[in-house]
């Protein structure tokens, strides 16, 4: 399907936090959530998919009650669907949610870019072009996850350079549905290059330590991030809550997304 490839998260080591001299584990059932989290963001799980706990627990090597508590944790950010009797799903894509955190977003990133810009250092800004030739490689490459990852960085960077990390964390959640739909229009798009232009005048803008410029390249980005959802929509409706086509039987009949955009899927 031409989907992002991403090194599987249950290869990687747990991590740890330092407090008071100790190491202490991060616990099961976080480090769970964020793997899952990233393989649904990432598009390794895809929209309507089956969840099994007991597969998942052979997986990771845990107990089913982690397990559970990370479901019920993506459950509250509508990205998996909970039905009794019937099944755990990985939820499909809410559009009403995905504008309402575009909004937000906006108005979050917009605030961190005037701030950043007021207060930059030089080591900050080569910091930035290094996180954008790194995503510049990837888009190279066609990493779409390396590509994805990159964009993460930058702005999740410039937060920091705010003096308000926080804002990152609520942006971070707010966007999901948003960071869905872009790796999976990722394959099929042709504004990666685009986007790496509106990352430079963002960046130049940071340089000239100029926060009008700076906030109206962030807000010029952001108001492209979506250019391809109705596209999308129409290659895919069995992603989108409410627009999922139908068997006979009552089950999504899928619709390859390749088979949509004919010869625009190549890796």
């Amino acid at each position: 399907m031409g989907m992002p490839t991403t090194k599987s998260p249950a290869t990687r080591k747990p991590s740890a936090t330092a407090t008071g001299g100790s190491l202490r584990a991060i616990p099961a059932s976080a480090r769970i959530y964020e793997m899952l989290r990233e393989r649904i963001v990432g598009g390794e799980m895809l929209p309507g998919a089956p969840v099994s706990e007991k597969e998942l627990a052979e997986r990771y090597q845990v107990s089913r009650t982690p397990v559970r508590e990370a479901l019920l944790r993506l459950a509250d950010e509508r990205l998996i669907d909970i039905f009794p009797q019937r099944g755990t799903f990985v939820s499909r894509i809410n559009v009403e949610a995905l504008r309402d955190g575009m909004v937000i977003r906006e108005a979050l990133e917009r605030v961190a870019v005037r701030r950043a810009a007021a207060q930059v250092s030089d080591a900050d800004i080569a910091e930035l072009r290094l996180i954008l030739e790194r995503q510049q490689a990837s888009e190279r490459a066609r990493d779409w996850g390396g590509f994805h990852a990159g964009d993460e960085d930058f702005h999740r960077r410039i937060a920091v350079l705010s003096g308000h990390p926080n804002l990152w964390r609520v942006a971070r959640q707010e966007k999901v549905q948003i960071d869905r739909c872009r790796v999976l229009h990722l394959p099929i798009s042709g504004r990666r290059q685009m986007v790496m232009d509106e990352h430079r005048a963002i960046l130049d803008g940071l340089a000239a330590r100029d926060p009008d410029a700076a906030d109206r390249a962030m807000a010029e980005h952001l108001g492209n991030v979506l250019p391809g959802l109705d596209e999308l929509l129409r290659a895919r409706p069995d992603y989108f809550e409410g627009r999922a086509q139908t068997t006979g039987a009552g089950t999504p009949a899928a619709i390859p997304l390749n088979a949509a955009r004919p010869g625009r899927l190549r890796r």
